[in-house]
């Protein structure tokens, strides 16, 4: 239904003409008093109904306005959609987009406005009549304040342009009509032709994403299971066999992707057009939706299972070796408790266009080009297909990378200043890669770059901040905490993400521990405390800011996008792809709350059953931070390309709460975190699906079993692995099977559940002042957005607090790879070109300082 709210009714343009009107209030005040309100139902329900049998009408809104000030939308409890306009004249097309002429134009009614505060105000008898240029294009109504038109969508279009309406509708606001915050990501020109062509106001999404649908494409084929079933075995288990190897390699979901087009199309080309049980074999040409959902079958799982590290350090660590039930339900519940929050999460993180996804955007792109059919020119010019574009950019990337990844290895880690002078140590902190700030700006190797998130699928303001908390942190901040010898850090490298005894040396963990992996104080107390380098204590510290940030920034700009979308449903988003899923029946909510109460029942009695120390109620809290994070971290990074991570809040809840409890502290950490990142991922798929106009069902099916065979898999291969492999984990295994994440895991258990953040955190020990980043985070957020409020067209409304604190969050990187194999170990990996950068105080981790023979750093005592 579409009302007009006209503080004077005399005042009308002309072409509408009022009656006079009986009053009647209802439903809440919107204060609507010198404003023209336009509110746009999405369908015929109620009193016309009978006239047309519909339980959607599609449309699309075109208005002119004149002399325009401001345009505000909002939702109230008795309205879906609403525009405010600013008084002026104004026209209104509202052509149906899946009905044949007569279009259905809407149901009208003039509202009028009472004192403010007194409520909406609402005319009981038709009294508007509208009319288009040619009154004769219109009929008699069928019944009073029904109204409908021979005129077809093209030629309301066709019309409304030529009378240069479209030119007037650039002084709309309609970032109003999308989101319920100030999106950076929105340009109001790029918008306003997205909206008159029907399509998503984003133009990233307009040029990856097709405004169209049909319905009839194959999806859920037997081609489609078995394929996405056969690369959620494959896949998941490679990548699990590499990942307790160093140099380890990881399968994408990118190569799942390429590989199944060709196999695909060798199915449709090859197999015969058979039924099984009613069910065609060869159902015609490989679809893109097919191929969608092979890909994500592909990559639901892709990664190893965070879990399967809590079973690798109880057998390694603590030498508790379960068995594969408990193993199971463990991995089970990890990943798949996260789906049933990533279900309540959707209608917050995939409906509304303004949850752009940028990472998604790029998956679609080449989706789009493996299956266009039409050519790269314009016009009647020619130009290469998308598909060689892509066949030439894909082999020349390849080839590129074979001189940073392998022939010229210093073109990767191109330290030039440091060549200069190799033994300078300051020189060497600034500009180095390794061990360094990274001052020497450039690199040649694609991977270094895109070490955290391609830039490349990152809106610009999104990196803008990531730079600018860079150089504030880790080229202001950091330097001037280590000459100053803050936390006597000029004793270690400036930057490493290892940690260091009162000596300089690597900390030694296992002489704290007992033979049962419990903590000695007095080993402790005659050993060390725990230091870290400076990048190290930084990025703790940005943790730490992040997780307030994210809960006062989301509190402060997302709060009414979080309240509308929780009572809007898909088919009134002011989206076309919402309106296009909306066709498909969508998971009902007892699907997510089964796969929810049978996982939290699965890690109920893993935890129960085996011995853990782990209590229950800290299983459920760590299952709420989650679900209290997901939305909030899920809008960040649906707009921004960037996830808050919470693995070391996590880690901190429980070192406080559970001390000397390193199993734990393992599985707090997973379920805290685990869970809402598996929920980012499910509801990341789930965009993507809505994106390619994928069944929801369908999806839904496809992620829960594909996770739960890449899981199964993926144990299967680590028990093949610990039973098979000689001297597993050992740092000696001469096949280089060294387990590195298992190491790194299991130090951080002993770490944060062994010796426990009291020790490093607390009042009075080294790294107390971090804590003080809690408040940080917890003002700046507030800070910006009085800014923005005060100063809405300047450059405070692109500052966003949470991606500044958590897009450094790989701080200090991962060490570099010293050996590319034994492929030319002789010849060409020893030449100036593969050993200049290696030959550095930078890539040494050269301290200013070092501690006196048989002296140490740091306080005297500690306990």
């Amino acid at each position: 239904m579409l009302h007009l709210v006209i503080p004077n009714p005399s005042s009308l343009p002309v072409g509408i003409r009022a009656l006079p009107t009986m009053d009647e209030c209802v439903g809440p005040s919107l204060k609507t008093v010198g404003m023209i309100q336009l509110e746009v139902s999405s369908g015929l329900r109620s009193c016309y109904s009978e006239y047309f049998p519909l339980r959607r009408l599609q449309c699309t809104l075109v208005a002119r306005t004149i002399n325009v000030k401001k345009m505000k939308f909002f939702s109230s409890a008795d309205t879906h959609s609403t525009w405010r306009i600013g008084a002026g004249a104004f026209r209104f097309i509202l052509p149906s987009a899946n009905l044949n002429p007569p279009s259905v134009l809407g149901a009208m009614n003039l509202v009028s406005t009472k004192v403010p505060g007194s409520g909406l105000c609402r005319a009981t008898t038709p009294d508007l009549r509208t009319y288009y240029k040619t009154p004769a294009l219109w009929s008699d109504p069928p019944s009073p304040g029904f109204y409908s038109s021979t005129m077809s969508d093209t030629d309301i279009k066709h019309e409304l342009k030529s009378d240069g309406g479209e030119k007037a509708i650039d002084e709309v606001q309609v970032l109003a009509a999308v989101a319920d915050f100030d999106d950076p990501n929105m340009d109001k020109d790029a918008a306003i032709a997205g909206i008159l062509e029907d399509d998503s106001p984003y133009p990233e999404v307009r040029s990856a994403v097709a405004n169209t649908d049909d319905p009839d494409i194959p999806v859920s084929t037997i081609r489609s299971w078995t394929l996405g079933l056969i690369w959620a075995i494959v896949v998941p288990g490679l990548n699990q066999f590499f990942f307790f190897r160093y140099p380890s390699v990881t399968v994408t979901g990118i190569v799942a992707q390429l590989l199944s087009f060709p196999l695909g199309t060798a199915w449709a080309k090859f197999m015969p057009n058979v039924k099984i049980f009613g069910v065609p074999l060869n159902p015609g040409p490989f679809s893109i939706k097919e191929h969608v959902l092979v890909t994500i079958m592909a990559t639901v799982g892709y990664q190893s299972a965070y879990a399967t590290d809590i079973v690798a350090v109880q057998r390694v660590y603590y030498n508790q070796i379960y068995n594969f039930g408990y193993q199971w339900m463990v991995v089970m519940s990890t990943q798949l408790i996260g789906f049933s929050i990533g279900g309540i999460a959707r209608r917050f993180l995939v409906q509304p266009p303004s949850m752009i996804w940028p990472l998604n955007l790029v998956t679609c792109a080449l989706f789009n080009t493996l299956h266009s059919q039409s050519y790269a020119g314009v016009g009647t010019r020619g130009g290469i297909s998308r598909e060689r574009f892509f066949l030439y950019a894909f082999i020349g990337s390849a080839v590129w990378y074979l001189f940073p990844g392998y022939i010229f290895t210093a073109l990767s880690y191109f330290s030039w200043v440091c060549w200069i002078a190799p033994d300078n140590v300051p020189l060497n902190q600034m500009f180095g890669y390794v061990h360094g700030l990274g001052m020497s700006l450039i690199t040649f190797d694609w991977a270094q770059i895109a070490y955290v998130v391609s830039p490349l699928a990152t809106p610009w303001w999104a990196e803008a901040n990531v730079t600018a908390g860079f150089v504030i942190f880790f080229w202001i901040l950091t330097p001037i905490l280590y000459y100053t010898n803050a936390w006597d850090s000029k004793f270690m490298p400036i930057s490493s993400r290892g940690s260091f005894d009162n000596t300089g040396h690597a900390y030694n963990v296992t002489r704290i521990l007992n033979p049962d992996a419990t903590f000695n104080q007095e080993e402790y107390s005659a050993y060390s405390p725990l230091f870290l380098s400076t990048t190290f204590a930084v990025s703790y510290g940005l943790s730490f800011a992040s997780i307030t940030a994210t809960l006062t920034h989301a509190f402060l700009y997302f709060r009414k996008q979080i309240w509308t979308q929780a009572r809007r449903a898909m088919h009134e988003q002011p989206d076309i792809h919402a309106r296009l899923m909306a066709r498909y029946r969508q998971v009902p909510e007892w699907w997510y709350m089964i796969i929810f109460l049978s996982m939290f029942a699965f890690g109920v009695i893993s935890i129960e059953v085996w011995e853990t120390k782990f209590p229950v109620q800290w299983f459920i809290l760590a299952l709420v931070i989650a679900f209290v994070y997901v939305i909030p971290i899920g809008m960040i990074q649906a707009i921004t390309n960037q996830q808050v991570g919470l693995n070391v809040i996590t880690e901190l809840i429980i070192g406080y709460a559970l001390p000397g409890r390193p199993v734990a502290m393992m599985m707090f950490k997973t379920w805290g975190y685990i869970t809402m990142a598996q929920a980012l991922q499910f509801t990341s798929d789930f965009k993507l699906g809505h994106y390619m106009k994928i069944p929801p069902r369908t999806m839904f099916t496809a992620q829960v079993i594909a996770a739960v065979i890449a899981g199964t898999a993926q144990l299967g291969v680590q028990a093949w692995m610990f039973t098979n492999i000689p001297n597993m984990c050992d740092p000696a295994q001469k096949d280089g099977f060294i387990c590195p994440s298992t190491e790194v895991f299991g130090t951080a258990s002993i770490i944060w559940g062994v010796i426990g953040p009291a020790r490093q955190f607390s009042h009075g020990q080294v790294y107390y002042a971090l804590t003080f980043f809690f408040l940080i985070g917890f003002i700046c957020p507030v800070i910006s957005y009085v800014l923005t409020r005060k100063f809405p067209n300047s450059w405070f409304r692109y500052i966003n607090f949470p991606v500044i604190f958590s897009g450094t969050g790989l701080i200090p990187p991962q060490a570099p790879l010293t050996t590319n194999g034994t492929i030319g170990a002789n010849n060409i990996q020893t030449w100036w070109g593969n050993s200049v950068y290696a030959n550095t105080a930078d890539a040494k981790g050269t301290p200013m300082l070092k501690a006196a023979k048989g002296d140490f750093f740091g306080p005297r005592t500690w306990a």
